[in-house]
């Protein structure tokens, strides 16, 4: 969408890309606190977005527990059910009764299972803020332009991938353009000797090495070298049996 908008409205703004391109969607997900650091970033190519994990707050049997279900980017979820057990066994967090990691094939799922006494909200503000259940994630967008390293902003990052699209598309068409036409070029030698069969055939029967067999095509019907050596390439009875129409209608493709 963003790079839709840059087309359409090649003048707009950040804040207007932003309505398209809102935030990096991190690999683990978690939930982006605010949006200071994102537009930071995203007018700058440098900013600190700050990182909350995924946390519900469930009731069962009149127990509380927090269930995390996503992480901060590049937050080790080992180590972070280690740094709350370590907080717990400290006694710098109260109120926690179990911890377990229930993750599986469908997802992310850590259970902290809070004391009856305990109130759920203010564990886990104190995991936020002991924890990497909330983390800073620095922000650099750099790319290589012309060869050099250079931090750019959203908008910048964006044309540039659009002229670099627009490179791969013209280069792309380029080929294909020139292949086209050199082919082209190899069938209409073909329509010259369809309607000069008989003396083509004679001519390189009657000629004692290929490279007169060339030149004599070549002087004689006004064909190129590629065009000559082309109907020399192919066996005399598929040059007899050459259709008409087959060459005429890939010609004309």
């Amino acid at each position: 969408d963003g790079v839709v908008k840059i087309i359409e409205n090649p003048d707009i703004s950040i804040k207007e890309l932003m309505t398209a391109i809102k935030g990096p969607d991190f690999p683990t997900a978690g939930i982006i606190k605010g949006t200071s650091g994102i537009r930071e970033a995203y007018e700058t190519g440098r900013g600190r977005i700050v990182v909350r994990a995924n946390a519900e707050i469930e009731e069962e049997h009149g127990k509380q527990k927090i269930i995390v279900t996503e992480i901060p980017y590049q937050v080790n979820k080992a180590r972070l059910i280690e740094k709350i057990a370590e907080l717990v066994k400290d006694k710098r967090i109260v109120g926690i009764s179990d911890l377990r990691d229930e993750s599986d094939r469908e997802g992310m799922r850590i259970v902290i299972e809070i004391k009856k006494d305990a109130n759920a909200n203010v564990i886990l503000n104190q995991l936020y803020k002991h924890t990497q259940m909330q983390d800073t994630f620095g922000v650099i967008m750099i790319a290589l332009v012309d060869n050099q390293p250079q931090v750019l902003n959203l908008k910048q990052i964006l044309v540039h991938y659009l002229d670099f699209q627009e490179d791969v598309i013209r280069r792309r068409t380029r080929f294909d353009l020139d292949k086209a036409l050199a082919r082209a070029h190899i069938l209409e030698g073909l329509r010259i000797a369809l309607d000069h069969i008989d003396e083509v055939i004679n001519l390189i029967r009657s000629s004692k090495t290929a490279e007169q067999a060339r030149n004599g095509l070549m002087e004689k019907f006004g064909l190129s070298e590629k065009q000559a050596q082309a109907i020399l390439d192919m066996r005399l009875q598929r040059l007899t049996g050459l259709e008409r129409e087959k060459i005429e209608n890939e010609y004309n493709e």
